[in-house]
């Protein structure tokens, strides 16, 4: 009897902590996967009904933004009664790899950009692009040096 009611006192507090969980925009979705099926894995332990639709349609609320497209297109497109949380996990991951390799691929270009433009402007000899760059300007504008 005592056992059942601290069995489900923990359950409460799980399903609480459950309901509560949000992924925050600088997780990542590995980790928050991880928290997630923790929490569920051990309501389960503890004997609870958990359905794996609840836990994929918890997942796609509480995402941030970041994920928003990919989670409507898996709601619009997949089954959600039948969708496993590691299938929604999977595609949320491979997202989360394509915009990172497209972040990064668009400061590698933005780096040669500007390195490309300052080789450039030292190529060039140009005096007044490096007087704006420095700051060396009088009150009507123009350089003075």
């Amino acid at each position: 009897m005592v056992a059942n009611r601290m069995k489900s006192a923990k359950v409460k507090i799980l399903r609480a902590e459950f309901e509560s969980v949000i992924m925050k925009e600088t997780d990542e979705m590995e980790d928050f996967y991880i928290k997630l099926s923790g929490i569920v894995t051990y309501i389960r332990m503890l004997g609870e009904d958990m359905a794996e639709s609840n836990v994929v349609k918890k997942l796609l609320r509480v995402i941030p933004s970041k994920f928003v497209q990919i989670a409507s297109t898996i709601e619009q497109f997949g089954d959600m009664e039948t969708i496993s949380l590691e299938e929604v996990v999977g595609r949320l991951k491979a997202h989360e790899e394509r915009v990172r390799a497209q972040i990064e691929n668009t400061s590698q270009q933005l780096l040669l950009t500007q390195e490309d433009w300052l080789k450039r402007s030292n190529k060039n000899g140009d005096s007044s692009n490096h007087q704006r760059r420095c700051g060396v300007f009088d009150r009507r504008g123009r350089g003075h040096g």
